[in-house]
C-alpha cells in the first residue's frame, strides 16, 4: 500500500479500539451526503463545497477526499475534508485545504476528530504523505488532554466582522481616518462601480490583480484560478470594480456562503489610492451581502509580519483572531530552511517583470497548496 489510494469505503488495517467507530472515505464532488451535510452543519464555511472543492481540482489537479466514521449506506455525520497534493517538487501531503483560509472539521465532538486524526496518522507512512496539514478557526490542538500529535505549523490573524448591526452602526463602528474618511472621499470622487461575473469584468479584475502582486514581488495565483472559481460559484461570487473616467482602480472578490460573505480577493492601481476605492469597494459589498442575509463578514487570513495590510484589516476589526494550521508530523512551513528559500525565492522575484512573474505562477501554485 506505498502510493496505493485507501479503499473506497470500509478503512483497512484498522486498530481495535473500545468506539464501535470505523474509518470511511467518499468523493465530495460525487457523494450527494457531502454537499447536504455542509448544507445543514453550523461549522461547514464556504471552504468545504463542492463548488470550491472543484475549483481546486479544475485547476491544479488536486483530488479532494472526505473520511468520515459513517458507513456508505447511512447518513453523513461528520467529515475531515482534505485535498491529496500529489507534487514531485514539494512532496505528497494531505491538506485540508489548500489556498482556504481556514477549514473546520465537520465533527461534533472533539472523540471524532481524534478519532479520525490519529487512523491517518497511522496511514501517512503506507500512503507515502509527507504530512496531514488542518487549518480549523477553533481547533482544540495543543490542549491538555489531546492525543493527536498535531503541532502548529504556522499562525495568522482571521478579522471577521459581525453584520447584525444596521448599516449607520456598523458604519460609525469603523475607524474615522481611515475608512469612514476614505469612503466619503471616494462617494465624491465620481467613482463608477461595476459589479458581476462577467469575462469583461473577470480580465479588469486580474490585470489589477497582476499589478497589485508585482508591486509585492509575488508570482499572480493563475487567471485559471479565477475563471474556474466564477463558474464553479456561480452567484455565490461576485466581482467588484472601480473605475475612475473608464480605467479600473480597484477591485474586491467575494463569495458568500449562507449567511457569511467572504472577502477573498483585492487588488488596485497604487496611482489611483488617494481616492480610498478600495475601501468603498468593501463597504458596498458589506451594504449588499447584509441585504442578502449576511450576518458576518470574513476578511480573510492575515500573517502576522504583513504590517500594512495587518493595519488595513484592524481597521475594520480591531481585535481580530488568532488562526492556526495544525500538522502532523511536525514539519514547520516557517522553519529556519524554508525562511531563507523564501527570502531567495523573494529576491528572484523582485527582479522579474510582472508578465514573467505570471507565467511563474501559472507553473508553481500547485506545488504550493
Amino acid at each position: 500500500m506505498s502510493n496505493s489510494k485507501l479503499p473506497e469505503g470500509r478503512a483497512e488495517n484498522k486498530t481495535q479500539e473500545e468506539t464501535p467507530m470505523e474509518l470511511y472515505q467518499v468523493d465530495p464532488t460525487h457523494d450527494v451526503r457531502w454537499a447536504e451535510l455542509v448544507e445543514r452543519h453550523p461549522k461547514a464555511s464556504g471552504f468545504h463545497t463542492v463548488a470550491w472543492l472543484e475549483t481546486l481540482q479544475r485547476t491544479y489537479g488536486y483530488e479532494p477526499v472526505v473520511f468520515t466514521t459513517s458507513p456508505p449506506t447511512s447518513e453523513l455525520k461528520n467529515g475531515l475534508v482534505f485535498c491529496r497534493v500529489e507534487s514531485w517538487l514539494t512532496g505528497r501531503r494531505l491538506v485540508s485545504l489548500p489556498f482556504s483560509d481556514h477549514c473546520e472539521p465537520i465533527c461534533d465532538s472533539a472523540e471524532d476528530v481524534n478519532f479520525l486524526i490519529r487512523h491517518l496518522q497511522t496511514e501517512l507512512g503506507h500512503q507515502g504523505w509527507k504530512y496531514l496539514e488542518l487549518r480549523p478557526i477553533n481547533g482544540h490542538f495543543g490542549q491538555p488532554g489531546d492525543e493527536t500529535g498535531l503541532l502548529p505549523a504556522a499562525r495568522y490573524f482571521l478579522h471577521t466582522l459581525s453584520l447584525r448591526p444596521d448599516l449607520n452602526e456598523l458604519f460609525r463602528g469603523l475607524d474615522r481616518d481611515s475608512v469612514q474618511r476614505r469612503i466619503q472621499r471616494a462617494e465624491q470622487a465620481d467613482l463608477v462601480e461595476k459589479c458581476g461575473r462577467s469575462e469583461n469584468l473577470l480580465k479588469d479584475f486580474y490585470s489589477l490583480f497582476v499589478k497589485t502582486r508585482g508591486r509585492h514581488h509575488l508570482p499572480p495565483t493563475p487567471y485559471a484560478w479565477f475563471r474556474n472559481l466564477a463558474q464553479c460559484q456561480g452567484k455565490a461570487l461576485e466581482i467588484r470594480l472601480a473605475y475612475k473616467d473608464e480605467t479600473p482602480v480597484s477591485a474586491i472578490l467575494t463569495l458568500q456562503f449562507r449567511d457569511v460573505v467572504y472577502y477573498k480577493y483585492g487588488c488596485s492601481d497604487a496611482r489611483f489610492n488617494k481616492y480610498g476605492a478600495t475601501p468603498w469597494l468593501l463597504w458596498s459589498a458589506i451594504a449588499a451581502g447584509k441585504s442578502n442575509g449576511a450576518r458576518e463578514f470574513d476578511m480573510g487570513r492575515t500573517e502576522a509580519d504583513n504590517a500594512g495590510l495587518l493595519a488595513f484589516k484592524n481597521h475594520w476589526v480591531p481585535q481580530p483572531k488568532q488562526l492556526i494550521y495544525w500538522r502532523y508530523p511536525h514539519t514547520s512551513s516557517i522553519n529556519s530552511a524554508d525562511d531563507l528559500k523564501l527570502k531567495l525565492a523573494k529576491h528572484l522575484f523582485s527582479s522579474m517583470p510582472n508578465r514573467l512573474l505570471t507565467i511563474t505562477g501559472r507553473l508553481i501554485y500547485r506545488h504550493i497548496g
